[in-house]
C-alpha cells in the first residue's frame, strides 16, 4: 500500500508496561499515562488509514488490538488514568465499529459500538458517547432504518448537550437533517441543517476531540450538499441545484488523506447533475468518483454508487447516462 506508512504502534500488551514490585513481593505491572498516550496514538494511526483507504485497510488490525487494550484496564491504579484509558479503549471499539460498518458488517459493527458505549459511560465521557451514537445512527441510515437513525441522533444530541460540545451538536444536527431529508420532510431537514450551521459556527476555535476532528469546514459543506442532494432524490431536483456549490466546495477541500470522504461527495455531486439532466458533467464527475471508490477498501462507498446509477438510468436513451451505469456495473462485477 503506497501513500501512507502503516502505523508503527506498540503492541499494547503487558510486556510493554513498566514492571513494578507490588506489596507482598508479587511482581506486577502498572499502567500509566504514557501507556494511555501510546494507545491513543495507535487509534489515531488506524483512523487515518480508515479515512484514506477504507475500513478494509485496518479493520483486522484494529480488532487484534482490542484484547490487549482491554487487558490494560485491570492494571490501572489511579482514577485519573482509568478514566482516560477507558476513553481510549472505548474509542478503539468505536473505530472497530466504524471499520466493520464500512466493510458491510453491520452486526459486528453494532456489537463493537455497544462495547464502546459501555466504556464511554464508565469513563463519564459524554462527548464520546455523542460520537458513538452518531456513528450508530449513520449505520442505521445507510441500511434504510431512518427512524432508528433519528432515535440514535436524538440520544447523541442529548449527550452532546451534556458535554457542552457545539461541534458534537453540529455533527448530530447535520445528520438529523439528512435523516429528515430521507423521509422527504423538507421543513425539518432544512431547520436541522440551519441549526447545524449555527452550532458549527459557535464551535469555531474550540479544540476538537480526536473522534470528531474530521468535521471541519469541508465536512460541514459536504453535509449541506448531502441534505440537498437527498431532497433532490426524494422531493424535487431543484433542491440538488441548491446543494451543488456546497458539494463542489467540499470536493475541492478534501485533502488526499480523506479519499473516502472525497469519493462519497463526488458521488453526490455526480448524482445531482444526473438528476438534473446535466449528464456530460455527471459523467466526468462520476468517472472520478467511480475510480476512487474502486481503489478504496470500502464496500459502503461502492454501495453508495447505487444512487448515481439510479439517477443515470432515468435517461435510458442517453449515451452519457449509459456510460455511467455501465461503469458502475463493471465495478460491481469486479468486486464480487
Amino acid at each position: 500500500m503506497s501513500g501512507a506508512a502503516r502505523p508503527a504502534a506498540p503492541d499494547g500488551r503487558r510486556a510493554a508496561m513498566t514492571g513494578s514490585e507490588e506489596p507482598g513481593g508479587r511482581r506486577g505491572t502498572r499502567v500509566g499515562i504514557a501507556d494511555v498516550r501510546r494507545l491513543e496514538d495507535v487509534v489515531a494511526a488506524y483512523r487515518a488509514l480508515d479515512y484514506r483507504y477504507g475500513g478494509g485497510a485496518c479493520r483486522v488490525a484494529v480488532e487484534a488490538r482490542l484484547p490487549g487494550a482491554v487487558a490494560l484496564l485491570s492494571d490501572v491504579t489511579k482514577t485519573v488514568v482509568l478514566a482516560r484509558l477507558c476513553t481510549a479503549v472505548a474509542d478503539l471499539y468505536n473505530l472497530a465499529g466504524w471499520t466493520n460498518f464500512d466493510q458491510d458488517r453491520p452486526a459486528a459493527a453494532l456489537v463493537a459500538f455497544g462495547r464502546a458505549l459501555e466504556l464511554a459511560v464508565e469513563a463519564g465521557n459524554d462527548d464520546l458517547q455523542a460520537n458513538i451514537r452518531y456513528r450508530v445512527g449513520r449505520l442505521h441510515l445507510h441500511y434504510g432504518a431512518v427512524d432508528a437513525a433519528l432515535a440514535e441522533f436524538a440520544r447523541g444530541r442529548e449527550a452532546a448537550l451534556l458535554a457542552h460540545s457545539k461541534l458534537a451538536q453540529a455533527i448530530l444536527s447535520a445528520n438529523q437533517a439528512w435523516a429528515h431529508a430521507k423521509k422527504a420532510d423538507v421543513t425539518e431537514a432544512l431547520a436541522a441543517l440551519r441549526r447545524a450551521r449555527e452550532e458549527f459556527a459557535e464551535a469555531e476555535g474550540c479544540e476538537p476531540s480526536p473522534w470528531a476532528a474530521f468535521f471541519g469546514r469541508t465536512d460541514m459543506a459536504a453535509m449541506i450538499g448531502t441534505v440537498h442532494a437527498e431532497l433532490a432524490q426524494v422531493v424535487d431536483v431543484r433542491h440538488g441545484r441548491d446543494g451543488i456549490p456546497a458539494l463542489a466546495e467540499a470536493v475541492a477541500g478534501y485533502p488526499e488523506r480523506m479519499t473516502r470522504s472525497r469519493s462519497l461527495t463526488l458521488i453526490w455531486l455526480a448524482t445531482v447533475h444526473a438528476l438534473d439532466g446535466d449528464l456530460d458533467v455527471a459523467t466526468a464527475v462520476g468517472a472520478e468518483a467511480i475510480e476512487l471508490a474502486g481503489a478504496l477498501r470500502s464496500p459502503r462507498t461502492r454501495q453508495r454508487l447505487h444512487s448515481l446509477s439510479a439517477a443515470a438510468r432515468r435517461f435510458p436513451g442517453n449515451p452519457a447516462a449509459r456510460e455511467i451505469a455501465d461503469r458502475i456495473d463493471d465495478l460491481e462485477q469486479r468486486g464480487r
